[in-house]
């Protein structure tokens, strides 16, 4: 009795019982660049009414000031993990400042920021002390 062949039955396997990895397709172009459409901007500018378009301008408004200090502390977070000098790859404030794309003096004052940020976090996450 023979063997069964490398690549038999439906399940694409080697002939092992193992799956065969499937191969991606290939592209055939390439995928154009979303262009922003400057006059779709979260449906405002199909709103008529002055009221309802500054209730929903302002919606976003904040929405994004919410996610940029968000995203602040977040910068801050990780610069003062990136300075901690108990890492074996701490960065100085000037590598740390080129990668925030910030001034040194804006960099020491995001790494201490950070670090009461950290130290809140870690209070925040131990249990409750009962005497």
């Amino acid at each position: 009795m023979s063997e069964p062949h490398a690549a038999s039955g439906p399940s694409g396997g080697h002939g092992d019982g193992a799956p065969r990895p499937k191969r991606p397709a290939p592209l055939l172009f390439e995928p154009t660049e979303a262009q922003p459409d400057d006059e779709h901007f979260f449906g405002l500018e199909s709103l008529t009414d002055p009221r309802e378009l500054l209730d929903r301008s302002t919606e976003l408004v904040l929405a994004f000031r919410a996610a940029a200090d968000r995203a602040m502390e977040f910068q801050a977070m990780a610069a003062a993990q990136l300075a901690d000098p108990g890492r074996f790859d701490k960065l100085d404030d000037a590598a740390i400042a080129d990668r925030g794309r910030w001034s040194e003096d804006y960099t020491r004052k995001m790494v201490e920021f950070g670090r009461s940020l950290l130290k809140d976090r870690r209070t925040d996450d131990e249990p409750p002390h009962t005497p």
